[in-house]
């Protein structure tokens, strides 16, 4: 017996599953919607099969069940009396009058089976004196269920009888039920599939506090959902944007394995990279100065922490209006306060700026010869450079895991730990990688076409109607490459658009320009290459030019850079000369990998694709937030 009181014989639950040939869930005894569902007859084949499903409630509807009137008394002629004279005539009854009484209770029975009868609020049911009556209403349930293993849901027909929760708690949305019946064809004529589960047996109830589950009936706002992250999975659009995750993740082991590469776990945990890191450290708190650890970030009574979250919510009141049908003049007085409140947080950040050496704990007063590690340590941004090493021995390598960036950034595009499939391929320059993330990109739109189309037929109803049409043209169209310099003079010759970055030789492409090129120009995905070296990392090999290096970027409409990648330097004094032209002091941290150089160093390059930017493209969501489990960013990192 469960805690809600269902009695679930183990024993007999088996012997009537015995004959049943419907395969079940490995390692869950039941059956998964999906394998009923996803049958090219919608199940039609497993009609008067026995089963077990389990489900979270999507929705539920009840049918009360009205007792039936008892038919009228038989009308029986008296005995001849005993003397012989005729009794007196009974009333005659047409044949109209008795269809008459017998069709109401045809009526009634067709409204409980039927499910196409009144439905009736949940309640209990009180006599006249308001008193509870001695035995609760009987209703029949019609739940939608899902298990989260295909899109769609399973109705189930639920006898309130079988059930010792009240039916007010059975009904609510995100109750957990795993019920035992035989599948039926739907009574109603108006059903979405052509079986449902007439419920025999509830052998548990998962119950929910309605008053607190986050969720309802309505569509909530993705960013909405981004506060319960522990529950968006159980709303349909992130269940099915999960599962184009996972195959996305499965399609990318796939493309490389049959590639011949080889799966390489690299450290999250390093001691070399480059940019914005986060440190590893378990000294907080070691210095001697307390007053340096005092971090001044009140003006005239104000924190900045509070500031910086009112601008996070005035932006997403001001998406809201914006996606209402507020008038213009309630969105101009929006953007207008958080303008003034956006003033206030940059007059914060100043003042702090010049006592910023006093806020933190210095590095330079930190004997790190006393860390768990005993030297400066960091979560990697790149694994890239580790995996030269296993290149350099096995030829193709790969690797997939999270990758972190400390940038304070809070953009649709950006999140501070994305998960990225990096690879490396000795003997290989610049134009092999960039045929690797060509075909590396397409086999994944590709796949999902063919492997995920419920979900995206889906995705495609409730986020962007263009994604399949845009997935197909990406997966039988070749990919434009052309290098930064020819970038940087279509951008010049622009005349109907002003950019915030002027596009002089030598900046880092912006999101504004890479959608101008992608969007207006080409339209269609693009590979730009020959980066000038400053805005690459140092590992990638310098051209002949002396000015560029062999470095590329695969990009796409709407969302900018999918795919890095790069031929990296193989040769010894160039790299070397490139670390002291980056300026890096602690030199001795990339002895190892100087080392690879020094003996049998080989041409390679390698390619990194960035998984949630690859999800943004597949299922056209707005934020990069969405595209994750529970997202980490800046100010942000719930549960």
């Amino acid at each position: 017996m469960d805690s809600h009181g269902e009695t679930h014989h183990k024993e007999e639950h088996h012997e009537d599953a015995s004959p049943n040939l419907i395969p079940l869930s490995k390692y869950s005894n039941r059956v998964e919607l999906k394998t009923l569902l996803e049958q090219s007859d919608g199940g039609a084949g497993f009609l008067g099969k026995r089963v077990v499903v389990g489900g979270w409630v999507k929705s539920s509807r009840a049918v009360k069940k009205e007792s039936l009137p008892p038919p009228p008394p038989e009308v029986f002629p008296p005995p001849p009396s005993s003397g012989g004279s005729q009794a007196s005539p009974t009333p005659s009854v047409s044949c109209t009058e008795i269809i008459n009484s017998r069709m109401n209770i045809f009526r009634k029975l067709f409204d409980v089976l039927s499910g196409g009868g009144k439905t009736y609020p949940i309640f209990e049911k009180h006599d006249l004196a308001g008193q509870k009556a001695t035995s609760p209403p009987e209703y029949i349930i019609h739940f939608q269920i899902n298990d989260g293993s295909y899109v769609s849901t399973l109705q189930v027909i639920v006898d309130s009888v079988l059930s010792s929760v009240p039916a007010t708690q059975l009904m609510a949305l995100g109750t957990c039920i795993v019920a035992e019946g035989v599948l039926r064809q739907p009574l109603a004529a108006s059903a979405k599939h052509v079986i449902e589960l007439e419920a025999e047996k509830l052998l548990h109830v998962g119950t929910v506090d309605p008053d607190k589950y986050p969720l309802s009936k309505k569509q909530l706002p993705l960013h909405m959902l981004r506060d319960h992250s522990h529950f968006r999975p159980r709303t349909t659009t992130v269940g099915s944007v999960t599962r184009v995750h996972s195959a996305l993740t499965l399609a990318s082991h796939t493309f490389l394995q049959n590639n011949g590469f080889q799966y390489v776990q690299v450290p999250v945990i390093t001691t070399t990279g480059v940019g914005e890191m986060f440190r590893v450290t378990t000294l907080l708190g070691e210095t001697d100065d307390k007053d340096e650890k005092k971090h001044v970030n009140e003006k005239d009574g104000f924190s900045i922490d509070t500031v910086k979250a009112a601008v996070k919510e005035k932006t997403r009141l001001i998406d809201h209006l914006k996606r209402s049908d507020s008038n213009r003049e309630a969105v101009v007085a929006a953007v207008y306060d958080l303008k003034k409140t956006s003033d206030l947080a940059s007059q914060l950040e100043m003042k702090q700026r010049p006592k910023a050496s006093a806020t933190l704990i210095k590095p330079e007063k930190v004997d790190f010869s006393k860390d768990f590690f005993g030297c400066e340590a960091y979560l990697t941004v790149s694994g890239r450079l580790h995996l030269e090493s296993y290149a350099s021995a096995l030829g193709k390598v790969y690797t997939f895991g999270p990758r972190f960036i400390a940038d304070k950034i809070d953009s649709t595009r950006h999140l501070a730990e994305m998960w990225n499939v990096e690879t490396e391929i000795a003997f290989s320059e610049l134009d092999d990688a960039m045929d690797c993330a060509a075909e590396f990109f397409k086999f994944l739109c590709k796949y999902l076409l063919e492997n995920r189309h419920e979900d995206m037929k889906f995705i495609s109803k409730r986020v962007d109607k263009t994604i399949t049409i845009r997935l197909e043209a990406t997966a039988s169209s070749s990919i434009l490459r052309f290098s930064y310099t020819e970038a940087i003079s279509v951008l010049q010759k622009a005349t109907t658009r002003t950019f915030e970055t002027k596009p002089d030789w030598g900046v880092a492409l912006t999101e504004e320009h890479l959608s101008y090129l992608t969007e207006e120009i080409y339209k269609g995905c693009v590979i730009i290459h020959s980066y000038p070296k400053e805005v690459k990392p140092f590992y990638t090999r310098l051209n002949d030019d002396k000015k560029t290096v062999a470095a590329f970027d695969l990009v796409v409409p709407k969302v900018g850079v999918v795919i890095t990648g790069s031929q990296n330097e193989e040769r010894f004094e160039i790299l070397n000369a490139r670390i002291r032209e980056y300026g890096m002091t602690t030199r001795e941290k990339y002895e190892w990998y100087l080392d690879l150089r020094r003996h049998g160093t080989v041409k390679h390059s390698g390619i990194s694709l960035r998984m949630e930017h690859m999800l943004l493209f597949a299922t056209g969501l707005p934020d990069i937030k969405d595209t994750v489990s529970f997202p980490r960013s800046w100010g942000k990192a719930n549960n």
